[in-house]
């Protein structure tokens, strides 16, 4: 198991924004968490990032050794050490991004906190030069002055520059054009085949959630109230009862 989250809630004033007992994430799968405005989908993902200090639970990261028999290694809760960023890539929002800098440089950046030389930096880039589409590296431009979609690539590729065991996005889809949302399906789906990496990802795009996504978890004021199977996008009629307006 990569992620186990027990009893975590979280309380901002007199309203609980989280609140969930149990929640296991399997080596390899790739979970959709979908859910309206305010169901706590951003908190939850902060709250595994330790950008906000939850009231009560925990959450541990158990990542795969080399040796795929040696089991798992110890537990790590991300409050508690720094280990889980070795092998975790996240992208919320922009508020990631050092804006200052050009996507080469950041990219770079990103590269030598990682232990990735520049040289393989620049072959690893390589591999995403169709979903930039020409526009975000020899433009000399800082990322403040790309367009939202073209930041929004720079933060997702950012997250798989050092090819993380653990990849979180926020809303990826967002400003992203129709050809560019569906090249990012294809490129996290391959991702996940090639490595065996787990994925999770909050959208409010029901449609590319479901397409991806082996298992999906709808979240409600804070509480997961279903953990659905995705396979051969099983949940299509529940999550369409759901989000219906009568």
């Amino acid at each position: 198991m990569l992620l186990e989250i027990s009893n975590l809630t979280k309380v901002f004033g007199d309203k609980t924004v989280l609140d969930i007992h149990s929640f296991n994430i399997g080596n390899g799968e790739i979970v959709g968490l979908v859910g309206n405005n305010g169901a706590g989908k951003t908190t939850l993902f902060r709250s595994l990032l330790d950008l906000i200090k939850c009231d009560s639970g925990e959450i541990a990261m158990c990542p795969q050794t080399e040796n795929e028999h040696e089991g798992n290694e110890p537990a790590i809760n991300p409050a508690q050490s720094e280990e889980w960023k070795k092998f975790t890539g996240a992208y919320i929002d922009d508020g990631f991004l050092i804006d200052f800098l050009t996507p080469e440089e950041y990219f770079h950046f990103i590269g030598k906190v990682n232990g990735i030389s520049k040289e393989e930096t620049d072959s690893r880039l390589e591999e995403f030069s169709q979903f930039m589409g020409g526009e975000i590296l020899g433009q000399k431009k800082l990322i403040r002055n790309l367009s939202a979609g073209n930041k929004q690539k720079v933060g997702i590729i950012s997250t798989m520059l050092h090819r993380p065991q653990l990849i979180i996005l926020d809303e990826p889809f967002n400003f992203l054009d129709p050809s560019s949302q569906n090249y990012l399906k294809k490129l996290l789906v391959r991702y996940n085949e090639e490595t065996g990496a787990t994925i999770i990802i909050s959208s409010h795009n029901l449609a590319h959630t479901e397409d991806i996504s082996t298992r999906i978890a709808l979240l409600e004021h804070g509480v997961i109230i279903k953990d659905l199977d995705n396979r051969n996008r099983a949940v299509n009629k529940e999550l369409e009862s759901y989000f219906s307006i009568d």
